[in-house]
């Protein structure tokens, strides 16, 4: 490590350490450029350094200006733990394949269809996709890619009206400290974004009915798009075909709703053209992964773990490796 490329960060040490032998110091020279690089490369501070390497925060600027009063051997076997644990983690994530982003697949291109459909015409949707579907990568695709759309994600936390107001605000940075007045801010805060604006909200089978009914008031008096996405409670209870007296208000507002609990055909096969798979065999593997509870998500995390173990091998990706990922993170066989 350089001089120069030290400056770029911290400052060099201002002292040379007394009393240390030829190795001891050599050792010291070593660390102190690691750690310094290290920082320039995480913007880190020396404070954020002694939180990170445990290294309380005086000894850590005196160690590294050569100052230290202690047993400088010590602090340097201390950093020298840290530095390789760093690189040891470094060394990890290089092999961890880095899994496709967005993948148009056909029941991405429906869920893109109806959050457009909802936008466009400011109508209630209701999506409900099995686990590991796409649904939230897709739903984060459509707003990136157009304007006045939001996204915000419900919790067990946030299943009350208040809750889900708070979060609103949150995300769209409405100041409102008058609680009766939230749902007013949140409103105009939506409409003066422009015409066409699309709320979606992901995980709302967390909400409260009384939550929902809050969503509609949203699209009733705000021209505002609503789009309900969740799992199949949420379409037990707004999304099926036979509206229930409770939820009868919100029911004949629904304009479109999507189900879809298993991946298509289509979909698997995007997904292995997204992974670039070549081998016959490992997509015959992943085919049969995708068709498992989890779906989608469990061919990334299966093709993320098996890479690794091919790239321990020097390998090309195998269905060995495919397997044996698999296995390991407690699948039944394929």
């Amino acid at each position: 490590m350089s001089e120069a490329e030290i400056q770029e960060g911290w400052a060099p040490p201002r002292h040379r350490p007394e009393n240390l032998g030829p190795d001891e110091l050599a050792e010291w020279h070593r660390l102190t450029a690691a750690v310094a690089a290290t920082a320039a490369r995480y913007g880190w501070s020396k404070s954020e350094v002694s939180r990170r390497s445990g290294v309380p925060a005086g000894t850590t600027s005196q160690w590294y200006d050569g100052n230290y009063a202690g047993r400088i051997a010590n602090v340097s076997a201390r950093f020298a733990s840290w530095i390789e644990s760093i690189e040891e983690m470094h060394a990890m994530a290089a092999r961890v394949p880095s899994a496709p982003g967005f993948v148009a697949t056909p029941t991405a291109a429906e869920l893109l269809n109806a959050l457009l459909y909802a936008q466009t015409m400011a109508e209630f949707v209701v999506v409900t996709f099995g686990a590991g579907m796409g649904k939230t990568m897709t739903a984060t695709h459509y707003r990136d890619s157009r304007p006045h759309v939001h996204l915000v994600t419900m919790r067990p936390a946030t299943a009350s009206s208040h809750g889900m107001l708070q979060e609103l605000a949150q995300a769209l940075e409405v100041v409102e400290r008058n609680p009766a007045k939230l749902d007013r801010a949140i409103g105009e805060k939506l409409r003066r974004n422009g015409r066409n604006t699309l709320l979606i909200v992901d995980e709302a089978q967390h909400l409260v009915d009384a939550a929902v009914n809050q969503l509609r008031y949203f699209l009733d008096v705000y021209g505002v798009g609503i789009a309900l996405l969740g799992n199949e409670e949420l379409y037990g209870r707004f999304g099926g075909g036979k509206a229930t007296p409770a939820y009868a208000q919100i029911h004949s507002r629904i304009g479109k709703p999507l189900r879809r609990l298993q991946p298509q055909p289509g979909d698997i096969e995007a997904m292995v053209g997204a992974w670039e798979i070549e081998d016959a065999d490992v997509a015959r593997l992943v085919e049969a992964i995708a068709r498992k509870p989890g779906a989608l998500r469990q061919v990334n995390k299966t093709l993320q773990l098996a890479g690794i173990y091919a790239a321990g091998e020097g390998a090309k990706l195998a269905p060995r490796h495919v397997k044996a990922a698999w296995e390991n993170r407690g699948g039944e066989d394929v």
